[in-house]
């Protein structure tokens, strides 16, 4: 395992086992949300955004979450395995405003610089919106994948041990 990716809805879980599978398999970690957002939550122009992105995917080795779908044809190609988050909506919700209640004020590492943690009704409707507009597109990505891409997809946080283990013997394997 090269490089792997780690995508899924909003709180999902995609930071917290970003930086678990990067520990253990001692692979570099990129948040893209941390390059994403600047001080102030700015983000930066699309072009902008695509060259960084470039950047980041052309390294040799890597560990990356972030969906950011529009970076997909970008990331994908390089990705040697995807670790696709897809949980219940319901359980993203929940864990994104645990995750402001616990946070609310602080800024977080998984965001660098951005600023305080917040709550935000508009993204609270894009984890509700995720099943319907980005689930079945992300679907379609991973039919496309070549042989020699991997795929893993979770429904439920209780398989992450088992990923992480099965992970962690591929590397050995190498």
């Amino acid at each position: 395992m090269q490089r792997i990716l780690v995508i899924g809805s909003p709180g999902a879980g995609k930071s917290t086992l970003a930086s678990r599978l990067a520990r253990r398999l001692d692979l570099p970690l990129i948040h893209l949300d941390r390059e994403y957002f600047g001080p102030g939550w700015t983000t930066p122009p699309r072009a902008e955004w695509r060259e960084r992105v470039k950047t980041l995917a052309a390294r040799p080795v890597w560990v990356m979450d972030g969906n950011y779908a529009s970076t997909f044809a970008i990331r994908v190609p390089r990705a040697t395995a995807i670790v696709w988050l897809d949980v219940p909506r319901w359980r993203c919700a929940s864990s994104v405003l645990w995750r402001v209640v616990r946070n609310y004020g602080r800024s977080r590492a998984d965001l660098g610089d951005a600023g305080p943690e917040r709550f935000d009704w508009s993204f609270m409707r894009w984890i509700w919106s995720y099943p319907r507009t980005m689930r079945p597109k992300t679907a379609r990505m991973l039919e496309r994948l070549r042989p020699d891409q991997r795929v893993y997809v979770l429904r439920s946080r209780s398989e992450i041990p088992a990923l992480e283990a099965a992970l962690a013997t591929v590397k050995e394997a190498a």
